[in-house]
């Protein structure tokens, strides 16, 4: 998200946060991934919604049309900050109802003590789908409908994760619209962060790193960006020795296969 939409986005989550106390966030999550889904498929009403030219109370007597009935008078409220907000566009509508349905998810898991495994999970599933060819064509395979791609995440994960975390994967897996796998899951895993105040460093190293090399990496990073640094360690041998770290659009690449890449192109200069 750009503009408009990124400041939108920002007050909307400040807004969930201060309702984390309040009411039923598992039925708020559900209902509000749920909504995105309908808005997703529903070009004529997100457009409407999103629509800033047309007055507010007018959105949200859509709103309270469409969703009055089938959601609960919390995610009601929600919606109804959603619409009166800016979106740079309409498609920016349906991802921030998803983003607010998973933060709502996050903050059930973090309550429950649950969410540091709900995080490890969305990130060994997206190195799952990376090293498998074969789930990756069948998740954005457009023949396979949602229904069924949620089925099946369900079969592979049915009883081996945490209830958010499947519920999550099966949503994503049934709602890619075009996005890579992977993206959503680090943009998810970014949010279940943030919950905590921390940000997530994706570690690429050729060997697992051991608990006090994640410590002291961790302590490096915090100080580097003033945040707690939770450490997801991808394993990779294309980085020969070394590691690589990227703290969202940021990489510092410190592998071997980096400084010879470097090495040769000075060579050839």
């Amino acid at each position: 998200m750009i503009g408009a939409s990124r400041n939108s986005l920002a007050l909307v989550q400040e807004s969930l946060r201060s309702r984390s106390g309040l009411g039923d966030l598992s039925a708020m999550s559900a209902e509000l991934l749920a909504v995105a889904d309908v808005l997703a498929n529903e070009k004529s009403l997100r457009q409407n919604l999103a629509d800033s030219g047309q007055p507010t109370a007018a959105r949200a007597s859509v709103i309270k049309d469409v969703f009055g009935t089938k959601v609960n008078s919390a995610t009601l409220d929600v919606l109804n900050e959603l619409v009166a907000a800016r979106w740079s566009s309409d498609i920016d509508l349906v991802d921030a109802a998803e983003l607010l349905g998973s933060q709502a998810a996050f903050a059930v898991a973090d309550k429950a003590g649950s969410l540091d495994r709900v995080e490890n999970e969305l990130f060994h599933f997206g190195r799952a789908v990376d090293a498998s060819s074969e789930l990756q064509m069948t998740l954005t395979d457009p023949a396979i409908d949602s229904a069924t791609k949620s089925a099946i995440i369900g079969d592979l994960l049915g009883g081996k994760v945490d209830e958010t975390s499947l519920n999550l994967i099966k949503y994503i897996a049934g709602h890619l619209r075009g996005r890579r796998v992977d993206s959503v899951l680090e943009t998810f895993g970014n949010l279940a962060a943030s919950q905590r105040n921390q940000v997530v460093a994706e570690v690429r190293a050729a060997i697992a790193l051991d608990a006090e090399q994640t410590r002291r990496l961790a302590s490096a990073l915090s100080k580097i960006t003033g945040k707690d640094v939770r450490i997801n360690v991808a394993i990779d041998s294309s980085v020969v020795g070394g590691i690589s770290v990227a703290i969202g659009e940021e990489v510092f690449d410190g592998t071997v296969a980096a400084r010879l890449e470097s090495a040769r192109r000075a060579l050839l200069a």
